[in-house]
């Protein structure tokens, strides 16, 4: 008798490209910056990107492009949470001290602000002319193309 077996890694394709961000900006100010030099339609989701085990959520911006086949994704990479940091008896100060926690969706890419999701299905998006346009925004210090399939936690990518 035949022995089958199913390999469950390969079960999600995806086929997308990944753009990492470097700027200051708050995320509402990108998503308006990448509107009007890219000319997107992004809007911010209602619900955030949430990771319970993490205790963390992400911003995310999407749109998608029905006559070209294109759906856009803006997520943030950082989470910054404030929590109650530990503090010992007997201090002369009974207050408790806050800790301001920093968090990453793509734990590989601490120093990324945010990421940009492209997913094309019949690959129309052309990455060098997008990844130009990034650059010429005054606002971002730098963009680059992310290869997906390097990624240990590209898991976090899907939503």
């Amino acid at each position: 008798m035949a022995l089958h077996k199913l390999q469950v890694d390969d079960f999600y394709d995806d086929s997308y490209k990944l753009i990492a961000i470097h700027c200051r900006l708050e995320d509402y100010r990108l998503a308006y910056l990448l509107n009007k030099h890219l000319e997107l339609k992004l809007e911010r989701k209602d619900k955030d990107i949430d990771f319970k085990y993490l205790e963390s959520s992400y911003s995310i911006f999407e749109w998608d492009n029905e006559k070209e086949y294109v759906f856009w994704n803006l997520i943030s990479n950082t989470c910054k949470k404030e929590e109650d940091g530990l503090s010992s008896t007997g201090t002369l100060f009974n207050g408790s001290e806050k800790v301001l926690k920093t968090f990453h969706l793509i734990s590989e890419f601490k120093k990324v602000d945010f990421f940009l999701k492209i997913s094309d299905e019949i690959e129309n998006v052309d990455e060098k002319e997008i990844l130009f346009k990034l650059q010429a925004i005054p606002q971002i210090i730098t963009s680059y193309a992310v290869d997906p399939l390097k990624i240990k936690s590209k898991d976090h990518l899907i939503f």
